[in-house]
């Protein structure tokens, strides 16, 4: 039982390691980069709101002319 134990803690010790080393090749974006991706993302969240609303409207015209 404690080969396993040992073994364990090897594995451990490795496993937090190499999440080390990847911890230090992340690039982080700066500020100028993070208020581009954030406004991007904005925009096509508006981009889709307006394409479904408008989608929902028309359905919904095309579904009271059909109705009568």
């Amino acid at each position: 039982m404690a080969k396993k134990e040992k073994k364990s803690n090897k594995e451990k010790k490795k496993f937090l390691s190499g999440l080390r080393s990847e911890f230090k090749q992340i690039r982080w974006p700066k500020k100028k980069e993070m208020f581009k991706y954030s406004l991007a993302v904005l925009v096509c969240i508006v981009v889709f709101a307006l394409f479904f609303i408008l989608s929902d409207l028309i359905i919904a015209a095309i579904r009271t002319l059909l109705e009568g």
